[in-house]
């Protein structure tokens, strides 16, 4: 992987100017086509997420009143994580989208809604709805899915402290909603300089964030709990494990979306004066799928069509799987690579992805059994050596 203007073989190299707007026009036309057909039947789907949501979530809740039984225990937080992951994904990421803004309904409403998550839905649809979308796997302006701390493209420079990436990965993959509230707040830059810690709006954006944690711990570690009786530290563990589970799914259905072999990154400066139809043709390059059943779809918050989610943020996820087909002929038709694998493929594909770039450029594809001892000896010269080093022993041979 490397940033796709950058890559020896380009492959949108065949694509005309006026090919790419009639992609852009093409996508337009099914978007507005969908728009146009929304009724009664797509808002009872939300409304019956929704109530199903809730009966499954106070069920589990009920049976972790007496989770002191160990079978207990396990159902209602099974029961738990699959509510939470439900709230999270098909639920609170889609209406905070305003995918059903349409219908006018104030209590399932983008300006209304707010989720079941450490950060705050306005601060989440300012980093993810406008930033995220706007920027998809734009190399430094794009810091979703970990893109400000992790090595994403082999022409960001190798350091020594990416070494230590799968780790970090996944310690932010089972406490991601924490991380996701860190990345709205811009944490590593803000809390970099004194003028931006002491800046007002960054301290009311803190405060914010502190108060909506302070909320979500008081209502899944005490409250309840609470309620409990006898119960309470089985209830408080089954509400940690409810939490870490859906942390770790939802990180892995993103990561899938985002970070498989074969999905592109971009310059910045390949943006500049960007139309509408390049705009649309980022999103093609820069997305991969999950294919699966319809309860996968659902408990992915259908971001398992993470094609067709970011072409049309807005439109209703249930619509997604209906459009995926005209999307597909799309990409064939003007010979573009439409990623889509199951949940297990995808999610090793984004993992050996964050290993490989983790270590120096080549080092994984040129490590066998044969020669690890002196790969490993490599490693360890450009780990402990300097700039100079690393960038002598990274230099690629010209060719003749």
């Amino acid at each position: 992987m490397t940033a796709l203007q950058k890559k020896p073989e380009n492959p949108i190299a065949h694509l005309s100017a006026e090919d790419i707007e009639l992609i852009g026009k093409e996508l337009d036309t099914i978007r507005q086509e969908v728009r146009d057909s929304l009724g009664e039947d797509d808002a009872a789907y939300i409304r019956k997420v929704i109530d199903t949501q809730r009966k499954i979530e106070l069920g589990s809740r009920a049976v972790l009143l007496a989770s002191f039984f160990p079978p207990a225990w396990l159902v209602g937080t099974v029961g738990l994580s699959v509510a939470k992951i439900l709230e999270n994904m098909e639920i609170g990421h889609n209406i905070l989208h305003g995918q059903w803004d349409w219908m006018r309904d104030p209590k399932i409403h983008s300006t209304t809604w707010e989720w079941d998550s450490a950060s705050p839905a306005d601060q989440w649809k300012h980093s993810h709805n406008e930033l995220h979308h706007t920027y998809t796997n734009v190399i430094g302006k794009d810091n979703d899915l970990g893109y400000g701390i992790m090595r994403v493209d082999e022409d960001q420079p190798w350091h020594p402290l990416y070494l230590g990436q799968p780790l970090w990965n996944f310690v932010n993959a089972c406490f991601f909603e924490y991380g996701i509230a860190a990345y709205d707040l811009e944490l590593g830059k803000n809390l970099a300089s004194k003028r931006r810690r002491n800046d007002p709006e960054f301290r009311a954006r803190a405060k914010q964030v502190g108060q909506k944690i302070r909320k979500q711990a008081t209502k899944d570690y005490l409250v309840h709990p609470a309620l409990s009786g006898p119960s309470f530290l089985p209830t408080l563990a089954a509400n940690f494990t409810a939490n870490v589970v859906r942390n770790l799914w939802s990180h892995s259905v993103i990561m899938c979306g985002h970070f498989p072999e074969g999905v592109e990154t971009f310059e910045k400066t390949s943006i500049d004066g960007e139309t509408r139809g390049e705009w649309y043709l980022r999103q093609m390059l820069g997305s991969a799928n999950i294919s699966g059943s319809k309860a996968m779809h659902i408990m992915t918050g259908n971001l398992s069509h993470q094609v067709e989610h970011h072409l049309f943020p807005d439109l209703p996820s249930n619509r997604y799987a209906e459009i995926a087909p005209r999307v597909k002929d799309i990409f064939d038709r003007y010979g573009l690579t439409y990623h889509s694998a199951p949940l297990p493929q995808q999610v090793a594909s984004a993992w050996h992805k964050v290993i490989r770039l983790s270590l120096p450029n080549d080092w994984l594809a040129e490590t066998t059994p044969k020669n690890l001892p002196s790969q490993l000896g490599k490693l360890w010269k450009m780990t402990t050596g300097g700039k100079k080093v690393r960038r002598a022993m990274q230099q690629r041979p010209v060719a003749a």
